[in-house]
This record gives C-alpha cells, structure tokens and sequence, in this order.
C-alpha cells in the first residue's frame, strides 16, 4: 500500500483515527491507555519538578557562597585558608590587566580580622570582613533586613552590618555599640574597638550568618597595623560562573608573573577550592536528579508498552485485514509507532501543563516553605530555564519512542491464519 504523494501516509492516517476513536471507550485498551497517559503526564511532572528545584537549590546555595567570598581570592601566598592572613599590596602591577579580562565584572580588595564580640552576657567569635567604598554591596542589600549599609565614603567608619543570628545570640539591635576584641601576634593585650550596628542581614547560610560582620577596610588595617597599602587579598567576580576553570587559569597565569617582592608573593584560589565540602555536597545533588529523570522515562516507557500490547489485541483482526491486502511488517510497526507518538505527546503535553504550572506558582506565592536551619533557606527554591525544559523533553520523548519499537516488532508478527486460529 502507497501513500498518495504530497498527502500523509496511509499509516498516519490509521495511527490518527485509531487515536481519536471515540467508540471503543469502553474496552479496556482505553482504560490501560488513560493510566499510561497519566503515568506519562505524572513522570513528566516529577521531572520538572526535580530538575527545577534542584538546579534552582544549587543556584542559590552557590549565589550565597560567592556572595560572602566572590568566586577566584587573590591572596598571600603564606596564608592559608584561616581569616588570620598575610597582607598582600593593595595596588600589585596585574591588578589593570585583570580588570581587563573578558569574564571578570569587579576586582575588590579586602581584609579579614578574627575577633570575640564581647557582651555584658555572652561572648561570641566573629570575623571581621573590612572592605572600601567601591564594594559592591547588592548581595548584601537583597538580604538585608533591617538598618541600612555602612557609609564607607567619608573618613574611617565605624559602622557594621551584622546578621540576624549574632543579633539574636547577643541580643542586640540598630545603632547598639559593638565591642570587638582582637588579638595580634608579640601583642599581650587584645586591642579593643568599639563599632555601632548600621544593618542587620539574613542569608540563612548558617556557617556565614554566624561569622561574618562586615565594616570599613581601614579599620582592618589598622588593627592589623597595616598601612593604608596593604590588605588581605582581592575578590573577582565573575559574569559567567560556567567559564569559572578557565578564568581561573588565566587570572593565575597573571599573578605568578608577579614575583618582585618575595614577602608579597601571591596565590589563587576558586571558591569551590575554599569551600569544598559545600560544592561537594552539591554535586552529589545531580545523582539524585539522574536517578528520578531515569526511573520516571522507564516507568512511562512500560507503561506505554503495555497500553500499546493490550491494544495490538484488540485490533488484532484490524493488523490481520490490512497484511491480507498487502501491508508490509515495517507498514505495521509504522501504525503503532505513529500512534505511540501522538499518545506519548498528549502525556507529555498535560505533564508539561501541570509541571509549568506548579513551578510558577512555587516561584512566585512560595507555598512550600523549608527549615532554613537545615536547608540553608525558608522556601523551596525553582529555577526554570527554556534550556532544561526542551532538553527535558526531547530526551523523554527520544527515549520513550525508542522503547515502542519493542511492541512493534511483536505486533508486526501477527498473521492472518493465527487470526483465524485466534477468534
């Protein structure tokens, strides 16, 4: 049998009326089809769903770190990963070319200072983060929940941004004083500074929110009786986080030129290399994804085997009718698998729709609240890209399509006299 040229295939247009058929809605093919269709659609779902959050998890875990650390640290060679470092030059001759560089979108300079914040009532360990007026504050502004950011413009300032969490364990609130003790090496008494609480923030990053308090770069240098030219390191931040390796070699290939004056030899360092554990624990997250998108393929696609094998009964005198007029085994596997397709697509269609659906109004209204405690925020987080999205379904669809050639070779092998045999 041939198809008339410039109209569909003869096949097709088998596939699409058996997949309209409104008569037979009562067999059970169309019941076991309703519940393959609904497993496709619900399969579909999860996947979204789990691809979303997860990648929607990660993103924001990792805006968070790079917030408080930047994504590459310029730092002394001699310091290691404590908040005690070695002062490095505030001006070092790469410092124009790395501003330079295609991916890099700021170079900022810093400097730590561990410190107990003392209380009437309690004690606390901190960090002291000192950075200058050109500090790019708009992670800090986002999550900012009171107060407002210290002005760093003027002469050495006093002001702070502290969390929530040290605000709470010591009981402090806006504009209160806040006395830091610090301890410098061949020194035996703690220098004492007093500073006032501009700010308040909340990330929920428990490791960070319960260390950092951050303030004027000068103040650093001077309780780490520095000069005004030297700090602990620099901060690079980068436009694209994917291209992090490759910035990274070239921003070192850069630095180690830079070798003239031996007490200030310099090192790089990535986030990722700072914080490990955080970006391993990660990482292990995409495990999880893989094994949810693989079960949920493989489950649709058994699904549709059986609905298909089920109808393949049914029509059994349909296949044995069109093989004594002369269609071919590969003319019979092409009917099913053109309606394998248009029943997949409708799954995947009314999966699509609820998927969407959901994840837009998490993103929006945020119903679905976590324990920021445990989770690093107080609500489920989604991201939804267009890229994931296609990717999502074309791979289901490629998958779960190439699953329906098993049913078709044993459809095709249907013949006539065993339909005879048969009824």
């Amino acid at each position: 049998m041939k198809s008339v040229p410039g109209s569909i295939s003869h096949e097709a247009f088998i596939a699409r009326r058996l997949f309209r058929d409104k008569e037979n809605s009562h067999h059970l093919s169309r019941k076991i089809i309703l519940i393959a269709l609904a497993g496709i659609a619900l399969g579909i779902t999860v996947m979204l769903l789990a691809v979303a959050i997860v990648t929607g998890f990660k993103k924001e875990i990792s805006d968070k770190v790079t917030g408080f650390g930047s994504d590459i640290l310029v730092i002394n060679f001699d310091s290691n990963l404590s908040y005690e470092t070695a002062p490095v030059s505030g001006n070092p001759e790469f410092l124009p070319d790395l501003r330079k560089m295609k991916n890099i979108a700021a170079v900022q300079v810093f400097a730590t200072k561990p410190g107990i914040v003392k209380t009437q009532d309690d004690l606390h360990g901190i960090v002291l983060k000192g950075v200058d007026n050109r500090f790019d504050w708009s992670f800090f502004r986002k999550h900012l929940l009171s107060g407002k950011i210290p002005d760093l413009s003027g002469e050495r300032s006093y002001d702070v941004l502290i969390s929530e969490n040290i605000r709470s364990r010591l009981s402090l609130k806006i504009n209160d004083p806040l006395y830091i003790y610090f301890v410098n090496e061949n020194e035996k008494m703690p220098r004492i500074r007093q500073f006032r609480i501009s700010g308040i923030y909340r990330t929920n990053l428990q490791e960070f929110d319960d260390l950092f308090v951050l303030g004027d770069l000068r103040q650093v240098q001077q309780i780490n009786g520095w000069d005004s030219t030297r700090v602990s390191g620099f901060e690079i931040k980068l436009h694209d986080a994917g291209e992090l390796e490759q910035t990274l070699l070239a921003v070192t290939g850069r630095v180690i030129s830079y070798g003239k004056e031996p007490d200030f030899t310099m090192r790089t360092l990535s986030i990722k290399q700072k914080y490990p554990q955080i970006f391993d624990w990660l990482s292990i997250l995409d495990m999880n994804v893989w094994i949810i998108l693989i079960l949920m393929v493989l489950v649709a696609g058994f699904n549709m085997i059986s609905a298909l094998l089920v109808l393949a009964l049914e029509r059994v005198r349909m296949i044995g009718t069109l093989k004594a007029m002369g269609s071919t085994d590969k003319s019979i596997r092409r009917i099913f698998f053109y309606l394998s397709g248009f029943l997949i697509s409708r799954g995947m269609l009314w999966g699509n729709l609820l998927g969407i659906s959901l994840l837009l109004i998490q993103k929006y209204f945020r119903p679905l609240s976590l324990d920021a405690a445990s989770y690093y925020m107080d609500y489920v987080p989604v991201h939804i890209s267009l890229l994931h999205f296609f990717l999502l379904n074309a791979g289901a669809l490629a998958v779960t399509m190439a699953m329906m050639l098993i049913p078709g070779i044993f459809i095709s092998r249907i013949t006539p006299d065993k339909i005879l045999r048969f009824d």
